[in-house]
C-alpha cells in the first residue's frame, strides 16, 4: 500500500514539473515552439504543454501607441526645428514579428524616426508648417512597407509638435502682428471709403432734389426743444429759395414755450424807489 502511495506521489511530482499550464488571452496570439522550432499558432484559451520539449508564448496584438519625441532636424532652408510625432500600430503577423526581428518594437520606433527625418528635411520650414497635416500620411507611406516586412501594420501617423528656436518664434510673432495690423488698417480704410461714398451720394441727391433740404430742416425743427438751430445751406440752394438776398447760412429760430403761451410769462422786476 505504501508503495502505491509513493508511486502516485512520484507521478504527481513529475507531472507538476513536466506538464505546464499556459493561458493565452483573447488579445494575444499564441506561438507554439517544439524543441526550439516554431511549429504554429494556438488559439486563445488554456493549454497544456510538456516541457522542456514544448513551449508556448503569448504575443500581445492590441493596438499600441508609440511616441517619437522631439527630433532636431534641419529643414531644406537650414533651419533646425524639433519635430515630434505619434503613431499607432498593431502586430498583423505574429510569426514574422517574432522570427524576423529581434525587437520589432524598437525597430518600429527607429523606422518612424527615419521617416520623420526624411519628410521634414526635404521641405523648407514654411512648407513644413503649411503641409503639417499631410506630413503624417507621407511618413506612413514611407515606412508602411518596411514595417509590413516584420509583421507590423501601421494604423495612423500624426505630426504632433513643430518647435522652433526662440529667435524664430519672435520673428514669426512680429510677422503675424504686422499682418493683423495691416488687415485692421485695410478695414478702417474700407469703412472710411464707404462713409465718403455715402456723403457723396447724399450730396448728389440734395443737388438733384432741393426740396429734400427743406424736409430735413423741418425734421430737425420737429425734434428741437426750443433752441436755436443753425443749418449750413449750399449757396446755390440758398439763392433759389431766398427772397432778395444770397446767403450761405440760414438761421431758423424756434419759439420758446413762453413765447407760444404754453407757460407763464416771466415778470420784469421793478426798480425800487429811492
Amino acid at each position: 500500500m505504501l508503495v502505491v502511495i509513493a508511486l502516485i506521489a512520484l507521478i504527481v511530482v513529475v507531472a507538476v514539473r513536466v506538464v505546464r499550464v499556459t493561458t493565452i488571452h483573447d488579445y494575444e496570439r499564441g506561438l507554439r515552439f517544439r524543441r526550439g522550432r516554431l511549429v504554429g499558432l494556438v488559439d486563445p484559451g488554456v493549454h497544456l504543454t510538456v516541457g522542456p520539449l514544448t513551449e508556448l508564448r503569448g504575443l500581445d496584438v492590441r493596438p499600441t501607441m508609440v511616441p517619437v519625441e522631439g527630433q532636431e532636424i534641419l529643414t531644406a532652408d537650414g533651419v533646425a526645428a524639433k519635430v515630434s510625432l505619434v503613431a499607432r500600430y498593431i502586430v498583423g503577423d505574429a510569426v514574422a514579428a517574432v522570427t524576423l526581428d529581434a525587437d520589432f518594437r524598437r525597430t518600429t520606433y527607429l523606422v518612424l524616426q527615419l521617416g520623420l527625418r526624411q519628410a521634414i528635411s526635404k521641405r523648407t520650414l514654411d512648407e513644413n508648417l503649411a503641409a503639417r497635416s499631410a506630413l503624417g500620411q507621407e511618413i506612413r507611406e514611407f515606412v508602411a512597407g518596411r514595417l509590413a516586412a516584420i509583421g507590423v501594420e501601421l494604423l495612423d501617423v500624426e505630426v504632433r509638435d513643430v518647435m522652433l528656436p526662440g529667435e524664430l518664434k519672435r520673428a514669426y510673432a512680429s510677422v503675424i502682428a504686422a499682418r493683423k495690423e495691416g488687415e485692421a488698417s485695410l478695414e478702417r480704410a474700407r469703412a472710411e471709403t464707404a462713409a465718403l461714398r455715402g456723403l457723396a451720394n447724399a450730396g448728389r441727391t440734395l443737388a438733384d432734389n432741393p426740396g429734400l433740404l427743406q424736409l430735413r430742416i423741418l425734421q430737425e425743427l420737429g425734434a428741437s426743444s426750443g433752441n436755436t438751430v443753425m443749418f449750413g445751406v449750399p449757396e446755390a440752394t440758398a439763392a433759389t429759395h431766398a427772397t432778395g438776398r444770397t446767403a450761405t447760412e440760414t438761421t431758423v429760430r424756434t419759439t420758446t414755450p413762453q413765447e407760444r403761451g404754453d407757460g407763464p410769462v416771466p415778470r420784469t422786476p421793478r426798480t425800487p424807489r429811492a
